[in-house]
């Protein structure tokens, strides 16, 4: 059978996270990012969470939706509309809008928004849905 047999048009996964400052020191730690504007508020009301971390939210929504599927991220094109700032809740959600079953390629529609339903992220994803071993 075809990995992308059962993946349909219109399929959705969501998940919602609230960034910590706790979040933002490990991803800091982890990267050397020091970056001033996620830890003070001179540029902003509240310290911001560093976009990538609204990545992880979004590949969380993926590994939702394909959890007994292999799967790579081939190509993604974000756009970072609005900033995110510690202790907002962000939304991430990824639909299905196009297979392609001869490639095995799922293309998915990307959304973030804020706790307002402002749209805080937006852009596109495709997958590439590989064949199981077992």
């Amino acid at each position: 059978m075809n990995q992308t047999e059962t993946i349909f048009i219109g399929q959705i996964s969501r998940v919602q996270k609230t960034f910590t400052v706790q979040d933002v020191r490990k991803w800091s730690h982890l990267t050397h990012d020091e970056n001033e504007v996620y830890q003070e508020t001179i540029y902003f009301e509240k310290p911001l969470v560093p976009g990538i971390l609204c990545e992880a939210l979004i590949i969380e929504a993926i590994s939702k939706e394909f959890a007994n599927r292999r799967c790579c991220l081939v190509k993604k094109e974000l756009l970072y509309l609005t900033p995110v700032h510690i202790g907002e809740k962000v939304t991430a959600e990824v639909e299905t809008i196009d297979v392609n079953q001869e490639r095995n390629w799922i293309t998915q529609k990307v959304t973030c928004m804020n706790a307002t339903g402002k749209e805080v992220v937006i852009g596109q994803i495709m997958l590439k849905i590989f064949e199981t071993t077992k």
